[in-house]
């Protein structure tokens, strides 16, 4: 393998890393910030991705982003209702939501499983066309999916800090002591839930255009991969600040993908593939604990030891 070929390799990692963070960062607010596990995820990466391409197809490229936040803000509007409202536990809510959402998603795709997108105008194709002649033509991936991630780290930086945003996450912490200081925790569950669910749209519908197809399991396994990632940037940045957690959640997710790219290069058969995000997922979420037993199976290997030595 030559230097091209593993820029290029790398190039590719980086751009399917920070497009993927965005569910990740949808996945720090519901899960680190207000502590629900939103299953909902696949389903509402599979809608970003077809509502995006839809409006796309239609002739309107700049318009497909807001349109697939918004299908992202009312799949987590319902699956937050379905919490707060009717008493559906939370699990159970993003399990019914992420299974009606297969039939929404293939309605939205004119009862298709497959959109083909090489003939459309995307977002990337616009910038690169705003960058032709330039160095930067080449890049248009990397560029928009770089600005995409710093916006959402800039709003979530500042939103987390107004008085809403540590509503949400006091909600997260304690949710009676929310109540007892007469904010309700249904309202901040719903905002956020429906905030975090618009990056998980905005992520499938760019993924979408740079694929320039969207097929009905694009999102199979995204909330998998998005937790793993999450837990990945753990280790990177456990402590500090909201901008600095969320760099950490991006670089983790970074790393998932040079990590899966790498796995890619072993001439593995397509069919194995979900079996090396299930082996990476199991890494990323055993490795801290397998971490803080090690000192204490050292000392019991060193006293078992002792014990047959005498």
């Amino acid at each position: 393998m030559d230097l091209n070929s593993i820029l290029n390799l790398g190039e590719n990692a980086l751009q399917l890393g920070l497009i993927s963070s965005l569910t990740v960062l949808a996945l720090f607010l519901s899960y680190s910030m207000l502590n629900v596990c939103d299953l909902s995820t696949d389903g509402c990466f599979t809608l970003g991705a077809t509502v995006g391409a839809a409006v796309a197809i239609s002739g309107h490229p700049l318009l497909s982003i807001p349109a697939a936040m918004l299908a992202g803000v009312l799949s987590g509007f319902v699956t937050a209702l379905l919490q707060t409202k009717m008493g559906v536990d939370s699990l159970l809510a993003g399990i019914i939501v992420n299974t009606g959402l297969y039939s929404v998603n293939i309605a939205v795709m004119g009862n298709s499983s497959l959109l083909n997108m090489n003939t459309t105008e995307t977002v990337f194709t616009s910038l690169k066309s705003l960058l032709s002649g330039t160095p930067l033509e080449q890049h248009n991936v990397l560029i928009v999916s770089l600005i995409a991630v710093a916006l959402v780290v800039i709003f979530l930086s500042i939103f987390l800090k107004t008085k809403l945003g540590l509503a949400i996450r006091a909600t997260g912490n304690n949710p009676d002591m929310v109540r007892s200081s007469s904010i309700n925790p249904a309202f901040t569950t719903i905002i956020g839930l429906c905030v975090s669910n618009s990056f998980t749209g905005l992520s499938g519908c760019l993924l979408a255009q740079s694929q320039k197809s969207v097929n009905i399991d694009i999102g199979t396994g995204m909330v998998t991969i998005a937790l793993a990632s999450l837990l990945i940037g753990g280790v990177f940045v456990s402590k500090g600040k909201i901008p600095a957690k969320a760099v950490g959640v991006v670089l983790g997710s970074i790393v998932f993908r040079v990590v899966y790219t790498v796995a890619l290069r072993f001439d593995m058969p397509a069919s194995m593939l979900k079996l090396v995000s299930s082996v990476i997922v199991v890494i990323a979420i055993s490795g801290p604990y397998l971490k803080s037993r090690y000192p204490e199976f050292k000392r019991q290997l060193t006293h078992k030891r002792s014990k047959e030595a005498a």
